[in-house]
């Protein structure tokens, strides 16, 4: 059972991201890279601190489009460990640098992020989803790409089927429905 589906529902900040977000397919490239990042900043975290830190969040990675977070230098690294707004972790702050610039180059060798998500791993399990993001990005453990790909469609959990947002998921075709 997921709980998540018990306790989010009407929560001011879990709620609307449990409702109109979390498992609902994503093929947008700046939302893909923020869904990405916020996992890994989540890691050791709760999920409530990085909803409520989440705003400050895109503004200091300029709204989580991976061209312009690739193109931070020295100073753009040092004003975000020096940002109280956000998660100053170093280590988790230079892997969003080195990933932004992992989806820069995904999207000059398959045309989006999105579209190197869609040529899943064969088979679809989620070892060799972890196998092939840890070839590419930083700081991606387990969790952290299990919880990524239940939260953009690609893997299920993401909603028991009780949940009402189930339902709602189920018509957008989430890509777990074709494999």
């Amino acid at each position: 059972m997921n709980w998540y589906c018990d306790t989010a529902p009407g929560h001011p900040v879990h709620g609307p991201y449990h409702d109109h977000e979390y498992g609902f397919p994503v093929t947008d490239d700046a939302v893909l890279f923020e869904r990405l990042s916020l996992e890994i900043f989540q890691a050791g975290l709760s999920w409530l601190l990085i909803l409520s830190r989440r705003e400050a969040l895109r503004k200091a990675f300029a709204g989580f489009v991976p061209e312009r977070v690739a193109a931070f230098g020295a100073a753009e690294r040092r004003r975000l460990l020096d940002d109280p707004a956000i998660i100053r972790n170093q280590r988790k702050i230079d892997a969003m640098l080195w990933n932004a610039s992992q989806v820069v180059a995904l999207q000059k060798t398959h045309g989006s992020f999105a579209a190197w998500i869609a040529q899943r791993p064969t088979p679809p399990s989620l070892e060799a989803w972890v196998r092939l993001f840890r070839g590419t990005f930083r700081f991606v453990g387990t969790e952290v790409i299990k919880e990524f790909l239940m939260s953009i469609g690609t893997l299920p959990g993401a909603h028991h089927e009780r949940c009402p947002v189930y339902a709602e998921i189920l018509q957008h075709t989430p890509h777990w429905m074709s494999v």
